[in-house]
């Protein structure tokens, strides 16, 4: 079973990710590690990929798909994957689609997580982190039993920059402009399944669970 996961940055996506690849046994593929992996290891494509990096550019899609196919070819990927991360584009859904096809294999299902701009807006600038342990909460859904103090070191909490409303809404224009076309790319495909974001959790994943079965 191979699964791309596809929802607006702060939707869950990657924590979905994580749930189904430990109920299923799948491993769960994020790009942003793979790459760390690949230039901790000092391979050749994490050299090659640290050289764009270091030059403040994205890594080439044909490149980023290379280091991807890396992975899955791995033993633990035999019975499938979750991908979480990738594909940003239709440039890049296009590179792993040829590449997969020169395979024989295909991904089987494309699950997006559902959650309207103003609903990851105010849940992105409810965040707050620890300036001392990196310890994060939540001012509604995970409160510290002191306002703006860590639960676990006592340190101050901050809203980090990533997490203000504006950079959110700038990272959401972003992500309707490169990524939303995909859903209709693999809408066109009969993989695509949409789950409601904006429930609990558990809920969203129990959706999940009755699509995958």
């Amino acid at each position: 079973m191979k699964i791309i996961m596809l929802g607006a940055p702060g939707a869950g996506k990657g924590t979905q990710a994580k749930m189904i690849s430990e109920k299923y046994g799948l491993p769960h593929v994020s790009t942003g590690d793979i790459f760390r992996a690949n230039i901790k290891n000092g391979t050749e494509l994490g050299m090659e990929s640290k050289k764009y990096m270091d030059a403040g550019q994205l890594v080439p899609d044909e490149l980023t798909v290379k280091i991807l196919l890396d992975r899955v070819a791995e033993d633990d990927c035999k019975n499938g994957y979750v991908l979480d991360g990738f594909p940003r584009t239709i440039p890049q859904a296009e590179v792993l689609e040829d590449a997969l096809n020169k395979l024989n294999d295909k991904i089987d299902y494309a699950i997006n997580v559902d959650v309207p701009d103003e609903n990851i807006i105010s849940r992105m600038s409810g965040r707050r982190a620890c300036v001392n342990c990196g310890a994060t909460y939540h001012i509604q859904y995970a409160p510290t039993k002191v306002e703006g103090i860590c639960d676990k070191c006592g340190s101050e909490l901050i809203l980090r920059d990533d997490d203000k409303p504006e950079t959110v809404k700038n990272r959401l224009d972003v992500y309707h402009k490169q990524t939303q076309p995909l859903i209709d790319f693999y809408s066109a495909r009969n993989i695509l399944k949409e789950v409601d974001g904006t429930v609990s959790m558990n809920e969203v994943f129990e959706s999940i669970i009755s699509i995958l079965g």
